[in-house]
């Protein structure tokens, strides 16, 4: 038999049909640092939705790339189980963290409750006017007419006073979350070659932080920040004194109000600027913004996947997956599927029925965040829309690597104000 040629691209990433199927890894994070995703999965779902992959730098597990599949997964929590771990690789031994998403059943829904009323409705009436005030200081504040990175002048800052306000966290420590988020997500589980030992002496003084934070909050009243409401519930408020599962919920609660909404920021200048006519449509009709915010989160699909484990042998699509492996949902491919969503590849602002992705996760692992991420965005927009003609991308994006984080480090601009 002749040798396989892989045609490879200029981004060093191999074309996915120049590559045997049963061999095909979609785990490898240069993929989609290249953004060269979308083929890898379009052949997934076209070709074997239900893939096996017998050999990766994670070992063995099944992709999940079909919109329909994904929700039929993560729906199932009694078949396939969220314990222990969300993504892809698994920790070296002594490095767990437990946390409740990664958690089934009772004790999953005593402390995802136990949080939630800190994003509960009432909540976010009584923060907006604080979202508003920020956003316009962080916009009024930017050099106009020169090239800046928009992800560090305002996809960052802007979250990063959010999760600031969510914790209650000493405000001019807050440059603390968003680097602890970037240390948590940056490993060899997701792909990622670094020094774990040095990642978890840096979570270990994570953890010692917020702990002095929750035996202050201890002992006052109780409040609506997230180390509060764990501090007084009396079945949360031991957590402190196991290290790793106060570390674990700490480390999900930075992450979910972090990178999710960090990166879609990102997303919609770059979309925006690689779609003209659907700026031009924006800005002739700034009610789309709340519209426009879900076709942003579904396109930029911020976390690209999460893991399951079968509980018990199951059948999917027609193959069997027997009990133990590793199933991988990933919402990056179930937010393309040309089944499911119309025209999928297509940044289209005014989209029907535009809430209906798989970014924010399905079932009872539903991010409870979601309209935290969705209120931030929209007010950004509307007050972007008050100031500025355009936000003019003038480089090539820089993303991350990672196969979890869907995310730029650089994102390079020049904002031009309004005339007058």
């Amino acid at each position: 038999m002749a040798d396989t040629v892989h045609e490879i691209d200029e981004s060093g990433v191999p074309d996915p049909y120049s590559l045997p199927l049963d061999t095909l890894d979609v785990s490898k994070a240069e993929i989609f640092e290249a953004n060269a995703q979308g083929e890898y999965f379009r052949r997934l779902r076209n070709e074997d939705p239900v893939h096996y992959c017998p050999d990766s730098p994670f070992g063995p597990y099944w992709s999940i790339t079909k919109y329909n599949d994904i929700i039929a997964v993560d729906s199932n929590h009694k078949v396939f189980s969220s314990q222990d771990n969300i993504v892809i690789g698994d920790a070296p031994d002594g490095m767990q963290t437990p946390m409740f998403i990664a958690m089934d059943g009772a004790k999953h829904v005593l402390q995802r409750k136990t949080v939630s009323p800190a994003v509960a409705p009432s909540q976010l009436s009584d923060i907006e006017a604080l979202i508003r005030q920020r956003v316009c200081n962080i916009l009024d504040g930017l050099p106009v007419n020169e090239e800046i990175n928009w992800v560090e002048h305002v996809s960052k800052e802007l979250t990063t006073q959010m999760l600031a306000t969510l914790f209650d966290f000493p405000f001019e420590d807050r440059h603390l979350l968003p680097y602890w988020s970037d240390v948590a997500t940056t490993s060899e589980t997701v792909g990622i070659e670094v020094d774990m030992d040095q990642r978890m002496k840096t979570l270990e003084e994570c953890y010692a932080y917020f702990a002095g934070l929750w035996h202050e909050r201890a002992a006052q009243p109780k409040k609506f920040d997230f180390i509060s409401l764990l501090a007084h519930n009396p079945e949360t408020a031991d957590m402190v004194n196991d290290p790793q599962e106060f570390l674990g919920n700490l480390i999900l609660l930075i992450v979910g109000g972090n990178d999710t909404t960090r990166n879609s920021i990102s997303a919609g200048v770059v979309e925006l600027n690689r779609n003209p006519d659907e700026f031009a449509k924006l800005k002739a009709d700034p009610s789309l913004i709340p519209n426009m915010v879900s076709e942003i989160i579904r396109f930029q699909t911020p976390l690209g996947h999460m893991r399951r484990n079968a509980l018990e042998d199951f059948e999917l699509g027609g193959k069997q997956i027997k009990k133990g492996d590793k199933v991988i949902m990933w919402y990056i491919s179930g937010n393309r599927d040309e089944t499911a969503i119309e025209d999928p590849d297509r940044f289209w602002i005014d989209r029907p029925h535009a809430r209906r992705h798989l970014s924010f996760g399905f079932g009872v692992h539903r991010c409870m965040g979601n309209r935290v991420g969705e209120m931030q965005l929209r007010i950004l927009w509307e007050e972007i829309l008050k100031r500025f003609d355009k936000i003019e991308l003038v480089g090539k994006p820089e993303r991350v690597l990672s196969n979890f984080v869907m995310g730029y480090t650089n994102v390079p601009v020049i904002v031009r104000p309004k005339a007058g």
